[in-house]
């Protein structure tokens, strides 16, 4: 993680946008504040991993396969979560690495940046989303229509719970990828 990184603002915001907003990193600073928000989260807080979060994955989803989603919430980085296609044949994605920084927790950040993941991969013609989740999680997923798809299993060193959910439609993923990006206030959460 570049020491340099600013966690609290978007480079070129001048006015921040009110609510919570998700959208596609697009640039290589939100590329960085991607990764900076992992570490802090993964690496710093939680102690999931020793060093850094980064995997195969990451360097692999250079060619676009991976793709990388923000949350800002009032204009300052608040979270993000990455996704990528599992198998094209049967057009299973995975969500992971979702981290929302822990100021921004309480504001409902996670819930919007997991609803534009699922329509994300939905707009890209997705049939199923898969992702593991950590045993203190699985609730809030439960409420966002994730339903358990096998038995809790050990991922670095913590036991998740793999889930599922079903993904909409792809222009009705497409329709809520643009709405995302617009933003959510806070009774749309």
């Amino acid at each position: 993680m570049r020491a340099d990184v600013d966690l609290t603002r978007p480079p070129t915001a001048d006015r921040p946008v009110p609510g919570i907003v998700c959208r596609q990193t697009i640039s290589q600073a939100d590329r960085a504040q991607h990764f900076a928000i992992r570490h802090r989260v993964f690496v710093r807080e939680q102690g999931v991993f020793a060093g850094s979060d980064l995997d195969a994955r990451d360097e692999a989803g250079r060619d676009g396969s991976v793709i990388r989603l923000l949350g800002l919430c009032d204009g300052a980085f608040a979270g993000t979560v990455r996704l990528f296609e599992l198998d094209p044949a049967s057009r299973v994605w995975q969500g992971d690495r979702l981290a929302v920084l822990a100021p921004f927790r309480v504001r409902g950040v996670g819930g919007p940046l997991v609803r534009c993941a699922v329509a994300t991969a939905a707009s890209r013609g997705g049939y199923r989303m898969d992702a593991h989740i950590q045993l203190a999680n699985v609730g809030f997923f439960r409420r966002l229509g994730w339903v358990s798809s096998g038995d809790p299993e050990l991922y670095a060193g913590l036991p998740h719970q793999p889930m599922s959910i079903a993904l909409p439609p792809p222009t009705e993923g497409a329709a809520a990828v643009r709405a995302l990006a617009l933003g959510v206030n806070d009774a749309g959460r």
